[in-house]
């Protein structure tokens, strides 16, 4: 097996038809790519003429030293990291595999350095980040809630929900608020909410309006949906920018709290997303919905209202005091920038 640095087209070749998360798609990645300082670079490995493995990181010095990032920071990417499609289902060659590109990428990138930071949000579906803990990196266990839309029917999905969501979704058509599905304009008056609420924690916006706008304009039609609540008179209430690999929907900016007549706004457009999903043959490969994180406290018990399933993923990161001094460094940098 060959591990090679490869570029965005032969990235696009090699991707498999399913399996992987929505920034792994090579259009999200020359957008991260034109909005980042740092340097990307596509690893894949290969068995004979067939990729077998995928790997993006993005590398720049910084005055701290090397970073290397998958993803980088400051563009709301909830997880990258390695996509691993072997050509055989036997245990033994898919850590093989595994551990091949781990080693190559890591040596190849100087990840075990002293003077490198690196940090990897892993795929929920990449389950083995053994190779990374052999190599001296730690490994964090994170969250995320997702709902299983496999196989069922939007009131089988309803039935799994807390009494008190599935009231407010039951009210979609007794209340005079329309959610319809609209364009880049529409995502970037729910980019004012997203950072108005970040400002009231006294958090930095989770990614520019530049970066949004190029994200959504670079990306496939079929990749995003912007879903907007309107009263009669067209006024903007709330809304949700969804984005969608083959296999999930990602509930990805927006939801900011609104109500209408008592009604929470957002459990009407969770409604809307999940309706489509389930129905529309444009989403049939789609078989969940990310409400994408379930690490902070104070959004769990919203999101838990779904009952959906609570999936794991890993973060691969440097360990020692050093990179735990570099690790402050570089997230108060990102956080200026």
């Amino acid at each position: 097996m060959d591990v090679n640095r490869i570029g965005l087209e032969a990235w696009r070749e090699a991707l498999p038809a399913d399996g992987y998360e929505v920034f792994h798609d090579p259009d999200a990645l020359a957008v991260l790519d034109d909005h980042t300082d740092a340097e990307l670079q596509l690893y894949g490995a290969y068995k004979g003429q067939q990729a077998v493995g995928l790997l993006p990181v993005f590398v720049s010095e910084q005055p701290i030293g090397r970073t290397v990032l998958s993803p980088p920071v400051s563009f709301s990417v909830p997880r990258l990291g390695p996509v691993i499609n072997p050509n055989s289902p036997k245990r033994r060659k898919q850590e093989r595999i595994n551990q091949q590109l781990a080693e190559a990428v890591i040596e190849t990138v100087g990840i075990d350095t002293r003077t490198t930071l690196f940090r990897m949000s892993c795929p929920i579906g990449y389950t083995d980040p053994r190779p990374y803990e052999w190599q001296d990196l730690s490994l964090t266990p994170r969250f995320t809630y997702i709902i299983d839309l496999e196989d069922t029917t939007l009131e089988s999905v309803l039935q799994r929900f807390s009494k008190s969501l599935r009231r407010e979704m039951r009210k979609q058509d007794e209340i005079d608020l329309s959610i319809e599905t609209e364009g880049i304009d529409a995502a970037m008056r729910i980019y004012e909410d997203v950072v108005d609420q970040y400002r009231a924690y006294d958090d930095p916006a989770p990614l520019s309006r530049s970066f949004l706008r190029d994200l959504l304009s670079s990306l496939d039609d079929d990749c995003w949906r912007v879903y907007v609540a309107r009263t009669p008179d067209g006024k903007y209430k709330s809304g949700v920018i969804t984005l969608y690999s083959p296999d999930l929907a990602y509930f990805w900016q927006g939801g900011v709290t609104a109500s209408h007549d008592g009604i929470s706004v957002n459990s009407l457009l969770h409604h809307a997303i999940l309706e489509d999903i389930i129905t529309d043959p444009q989403l049939e490969s789609v078989t969940g919905y990310d409400l994408v994180g379930a690490n902070t406290e104070r959004l769990c018990e919203y999101k838990a209202k779904f009952n959906s399933d609570l999936r794991q993923y890993y973060v691969v990161e440097s360990t020692g005091l050093e990179m735990s001094l570099a690790k402050s460094a570089y997230q108060r940098l990102a956080s200026i920038k």
